[in-house]
């Protein structure tokens, strides 16, 4: 279950910059950016459907609309500028990643 769970954490992480990219981007409709600003806002805003202080049930909504909500938009990105996203991610992710395994490289 823990591993599934570290598994999405790492996919909806890549996908939230993805994202985050995606939105800078000007092709990309405001209806989109308001999408993702609200889903956002959700996510850190202390009024949730179930409080987060039932501890897993509390957290799941927020993963679940996550999870959901992040594809979704996704999804309605155009073409060129999702392409654009993930080639500023995996620049991103590049350039991250020796920090992750230690620092440094051999």
């Amino acid at each position: 279950m823990f591993f599934r769970l570290g598994r999405l954490f790492r996919t909806v992480g890549r996908e939230i910059i993805v994202l985050w990219y995606a939105c800078r981007n000007p092709a990309t409709p405001l209806h989109l950016k308001i999408g993702a600003l609200l889903l956002g806002l959700y996510v850190l805003s202390p009024i949730d459907m179930v409080p987060d202080w039932l501890v897993f049930l509390g957290w799941a909504d927020d993963v679940t609309l996550l999870a959901l909500g992040i594809p979704a938009l996704l999804r309605l990105v155009p073409a060129h500028a999702l392409q654009q996203a993930h080639i500023a991610t995996d620049r991103l992710m590049s350039r991250v990643s020796p920090l992750r395994s230690g620092g440094r490289q051999r």
